[in-house]
C-alpha cells in the first residue's frame, strides 16, 4: 500500500514537508516510500539484489562517492561556503545519496518481487494511469488559463488550494500542474511516458492513444525544453519499436495522417493563441540565441563550464562528494557572470542558504567522482539498456517485451534528463532499475500477452 501511494503521490512537490528530509523535505511521494522502507527493515526479511550486475553497479558508485571523499580528505576538511563546511556537506549529500540510490531500489524490488510480470505490468501502469488523470486534468485547468487566457477557469483552478499539496501557480504561459516549477514537471511527463504510451501496444480501443496524446499535449504545455527535446526522442523510439512489429506499420501511417490533420484543425480553430504558443516553443529551442538573451540559461551554461573545469583540475578522483561548488565557486566564466542577477542574489550569496545547482549531473560527479565515478555512472545506462533491447529481440508480444519497451524509452529519457538535472532524486530511474533486477534475477514466465485479458 505504501508502495503504491508513493507511486501515485511522487509528482507532488509544492507543500511545505519536515525539513530535517533536506531536498526530499518537500517530495510527497518520499514519505510513503521511506515509511515502507522502515516497515519492510522491521519485517521479517528482505530481499538484497546483491548478485544482480546493475545494483552492484549502483553499489560501486555509492561506495566509490565515499572513497573519492576520504581521498580529498584535506581540502574537504577545510572547505566552507554558505556557512556550511565540507565535511557537514558530505554527511548531508551522502545521506541523500543513499536515500535514493539504496533505499529506493531495495524498497522497489521488493514491492514487486513477487508479481507475476504481466501483473507488474498492469498494476504500476494503472497508479500511474490514475495518477496521470488527477494530475493531466489539474494541469489542463491551468492550461486553459496561463496559455489559452480563458480566466473563467480560475475559480475551478483556485478551488483545489484548500488541499495542503495543490498550490495555483501562474506561469508566463507554462504549466507546472501540481509540481514547484515547469522543469518538476517536465521530469513527471519524462518518467511517465513509456507507461502511456505503452497503452498502444496492449489495447485495442480507439481510447488507448488518449494517455500518449495527453503526455504530448501536457509535454507542449509545460514549456520545458528538456521535455519538449526528451519526449520527442522517446516517441520516436516507440514508433521504431511499433514499425517493426508488422501488425503496427499501418497503424503508424494513420495516426501520422490523423495527427497532422488533427494538429492543423486545432491550430485553425483557436490559432493566434496556439500559433503564439507554438512558436515560443521553437524560439525555446534556439539554444544559440538562448544562451546570450537568457539569465537563467547563462547560469546553467555557466554552472556545467565552472564544473568542467574543476574537473580538468582534479581528472582521476575529483574533488569529493558533494564538493562541486566549493571549487566551482572560483572558476564561473566571465560571460556568465555578467550582468546576470542570478549569481549576486543566490550562487554567491553567502547570505543564501541554499548551494548553487550544477544543472547537469554529469559534469557534477566529474567534478566530484573524476573520470572513475563518471565511467560507473554511464556503466548503469550501457547496462540497462543492452538488457532492455535484448528482451526486446522476442518476437511474439509478451509482457516482459512491453516492460522492456517502457524500460528503454525511461532508461534513454533519464540519461537525457539528467544533462539538466544535477540529483539523482529521480524515483523512475530507480523504478526502472529494480523492475529490470526482477525481470532478470527473478523471470516468473507468463502466457502471451492478450489484450482481450488486460484492464485498465
Amino acid at each position: 500500500m505504501l508502495f503504491t501511494l508513493g507511486l501515485f503521490f511522487f509528482p507532488f512537490n509544492d507543500f511545505e514537508g519536515l525539513s530535517f528530509l533536506g531536498e526530499y523535505s518537500n517530495e510527497l511521494g518520499t514519505y510513503f516510500f521511506l515509511l515502507g522502507f522502515l516497515s519492510l527493515f522491521f519485517g521479517r526479511y528482505i530481499i538484497i539484489p546483491y548478485k544482480d550486475r546493475l545494483f552492484l553497479l549502483i553499489l560501486l558508485f555509492i561506495s566509490w562517492c565515499f572513497i573519492c571523499t576520504i581521498l580529498n580528505y584535506n581540502t574537504v576538511s577545510t572547505n566552507y561556503f554558505k556557512m556550511t563546511g565540507g565535511i557537514e556537506r558530505f554527511i548531508r549529500q551522502y545521506l541523500s545519496l543513499l536515500i535514493a540510490a539504496f533505499i529506493f531500489p531495495v524498497l522497489f524490488v521488493n514491492a514487486i518481487w513477487r508479481m507475476s510480470n504481466k501483473d507488474l505490468l498492469i498494476k504500476i501502469r494503472k497508479i500511474f494511469l490514475y495518477s496521470f488523470i488527477l494530475v493531466g486534468g489539474y494541469g489542463l485547468i491551468e492550461a486553459a488559463i496561463s496559455i489559452v487566457h480563458i480566466s473563467a477557469f480560475r475559480v475551478l483552478y483556485e478551488a483545489f488550494d484548500i488541499f495542503p499539496i495543490f498550490r495555483a501557480h501562474y506561469h508566463d504561459n507554462r504549466i507546472s500542474s501540481v509540481a514547484f516549477e515547469p522543469p518538476f514537471f517536465a521530469i513527471y511527463l519524462i518518467t511517465i511516458s513509456g507507461w502511456m504510451f505503452s497503452y498502444i501496444l496492449t489495447h485495442k480501443s480507439i481510447y488507448r492513444f488518449i494517455p500518449g496524446i495527453m503526455v504530448l499535449l501536457l509535454t507542449f504545455f509545460s514549456g520545458s525544453r528538456t521535455a519538449l527535446i526528451t519526449i520527442t526522442i522517446q516517441a520516436g523510439i516507440f514508433v521504431v519499436i511499433l514499425y517493426q512489429m508488422p501488425a503496427y506499420k499501418r497503424l503508424i501511417i494513420n495516426s501520422f495522417k490523423y495527427g497532422t490533420a488533427l494538429v492543423f484543425i486545432v491550430l485553425l480553430l483557436n490559432s493566434k493563441t496556439l500559433v503564439e504558443a507554438f512558436k515560443e516553443r521553437l524560439d525555446s529551442l534556439d539554444f544559440k540565441n538562448n544562451l546570450t538573451e537568457s539569465v537563467s540559461n547563462k547560469s546553467r551554461f555557466g554552472m556545467q563550464v565552472a564544473a568542467l573545469r574543476v574537473f580538468a583540475e582534479n581528472p582521476i578522483v575529483g574533488v569529493g562528494y558533494g564538493q562541486q561548488s566549493y571549487h566551482a565557486r572560483h572558476e564561473y566564466p566571465l560571460w556568465a557572470t555578467k550582468n546576470n542577477y542570478e549569481f549576486d542574489l543566490y550562487y554567491k550569496n553567502q547570505l543564501e542558504p541554499s548551494f548553487p545547482p550544477a544543472f547537469n549531473l554529469y559534469t557534477r560527479y566529474l567534478a566530484e567522482t573524476g573520470i572513475i565515478g563518471f565511467i560507473i555512472l554511464l556503466s548503469w545506462f550501457i547496462y540497462a539498456i543492452r538488457k532492455s533491447l535484448k528482451i526486446l529481440r522476442a518476437k511474439h508480444l509478451s509482457p516482459d517485451t512491453v516492460i522492456a519497451t517502457i524500460l528503454l524509452m525511461s532508461f534513454v529519457g533519464f540519461l537525457l534528463n539528467w544533462m539538466q538535472v544535477d540529483s539523482l532524486r529521480i524515483y523512475g530511474f530507480w523504478l526502472s532499475a529494480a523492475i529490470l533486477i526482477k525481470l532478470i534475477q527473478n523471470p516468473i514466465q507468463n502466457e502471451q500477452y492478450s489484450s482481450a485479458h488486460t484492464t485498465l
